[in-house]
């Protein structure tokens, strides 16, 4: 069972989901690019049972409020959603700084993103699976139907998409590859990133033109190694919702190592 959460901001409210007790170990999960919180949906009920997970939709993301016209989906405002939620743990029996000092994050992947208004488009609940299923090659009938749950809306129309049409634009301002070896090289704590093997940022299956991601995974190898803990699996990019128990129990061994003071 899962409560549904609600965080104000300016503009409205960051929405999100939890799982578990009030008092347990807090793990703050991040879904990715066009996603929502019910990406976890299959996940999280097959890792430990003493932590409280909360899973939250970004700005302009499942449930949560679209960022008034006009304002732009700068992938470090998504920053910005992070630390307000983090801010509002006393709203789950918290405390604030310890939230602040111990959350552990589950990061799916990292766009940044920037668009237009547009109107969205009324589809039949066949039609936007489909759709769905069309710009995710990754994803099963099964996790779509789960995303869709959380990310459209019924109208007397048909389902409409909740996301922000903005976040499809690419923004134009980004970090470079030094500057993201630099923050990763800061990070203290123990780090865990599982990546498919059939995913989106394995180097056979990048393409020619990502010099950015080729790079970073250069600056991995020859510099983050020491910091970082790297785990691939069989899968595609929606292995923890296609196929969770296979990420499970690598991630619950992580959340319950001696050093509790970790970030995956």
């Amino acid at each position: 069972m899962f409560s549904e959460l609600k965080f104000p901001v300016p503009w409205g409210h960051v929405a999100a989901k939890a799982w578990g007790p009030l008092e347990g170990y807090p793990v703050l999960c991040l879904h990715g690019w066009l996603d929502n919180a019910n990406t976890f949906d299959k996940l999280i009920p097959l890792l430990p049972r003493d932590c409280y997970y909360v899973a939250m939709d970004f700005s302009g993301h499942g449930l949560s409020s679209h960022r008034p016209a006009g304002s732009p989906y700068h992938f470090l405002d998504y920053v910005s959603d992070v630390r307000r939620v983090a801010a509002g743990g006393c709203v789950a029996g918290m405390d604030t700084e310890a939230w602040l000092k111990s959350k552990r994050m589950v990061i799916d992947r990292l766009l940044s993103l920037e668009a237009k208004q547009q109107t969205p488009k009324a589809r039949s609940p066949e039609a936007a699976l489909q759709r769905l299923l069309e710009a995710n090659r990754h994803l099963t009938a099964e996790g779509g139907a789960i995303l869709l749950q959380r990310g459209a809306t019924e109208t007397p129309a048909g389902l409409v998409y909740n996301r922000d049409m903005r976040v499809h634009m690419h923004s134009r301002e980004s970090f470079t590859v030094e500057q993201c070896v630099k923050l990763l090289q800061k990070i203290q704590d123990r780090v865990l990133i599982i990546i498919a093997q059939d995913g989106l940022l394995v180097p056979h299956n990048l393409d020619s033109t990502n010099h950015f991601v080729k790079a970073l995974w250069e600056a991995f190898e020859s510099t983050l190694k020491q910091h970082i803990q790297l785990v691939e699996v069989p899968g595609s990019h929606f292995v923890h919702l296609n196929e969770p128990e296979v990420v499970s129990g690598i991630i619950g061994n992580f959340l319950t190592a001696k050093n509790t003071r970790a970030r995956l």
